[in-house]
């Protein structure tokens, strides 16, 4: 848990630990991905020895960088460390801000590069299980209005993504 992310702190970039940073509410940069199948997207839900937002469904995967790290060389790294997944690349589809309470005293306050791309017919999902409990594929849509039904089941940054930013994300996809 010693790691360092980018946080600003007196409004310069620094490394900050991770968890002081989330204890302390302050502004740090982060990434979130999705991996996209037509229109359908695939989420996870968090392993409960996360230690904050444990069992919550949540995009496909979202961290963030270490300190000198690039969000695009971040979101590939990651995809391979909480799922498995390899020699993908999603495309940036742009950088959003928010700010969210996720329990027990820590703060969400982020600066999120946003990443999405089609998963290739031979995508292979092997989950850690130190980070993830659960995969599925869900269709965008059907994920959104399950959101609006039952909020308390996602985390509070898909929440935001959903209903704020689902376009930027996603695209344009045709409603049925």
């Amino acid at each position: 848990m010693n790691q360092l992310i980018p946080a600003w702190v007196d409004g310069e970039l620094r490394p900050v630990e991770k968890l002081s940073v989330h204890r302390r509410g302050l502004k740090h940069k982060a990434v979130s991905v999705f991996v996209l199948d037509g229109d359908r997207v695939l989420v996870q839900r968090r392993a409960m020895s996360k230690y904050h937002t444990p069992g919550l469904w949540a995009n496909t995967c979202c961290t963030h960088p270490k300190w000198g790290e690039s969000s695009p060389d971040c979101a590939v790294r990651r995809l391979k460390e909480e799922l498995g997944i390899t020699d993908f690349y999603p495309a940036l589809r742009g950088t959003v801000e928010y700010r969210a309470d996720v329990g027990g005293g820590m703060i969400e306050h982020e600066v999120v590069d946003l990443f999405a791309g089609q998963a290739p017919g031979d995508l292979r999902i092997d989950p850690n299980p130190d980070e993830v409990m659960e995969t599925a594929w869900m269709g965008i849509y059907d994920l959104m209005a399950e959101v609006v039904r039952h909020p308390r089941r996602y985390t509070p940054w898909i929440r935001v993504y959903l209903a704020d930013y689902a376009d930027s994300i996603f695209g344009q996809i045709k409603r049925d």
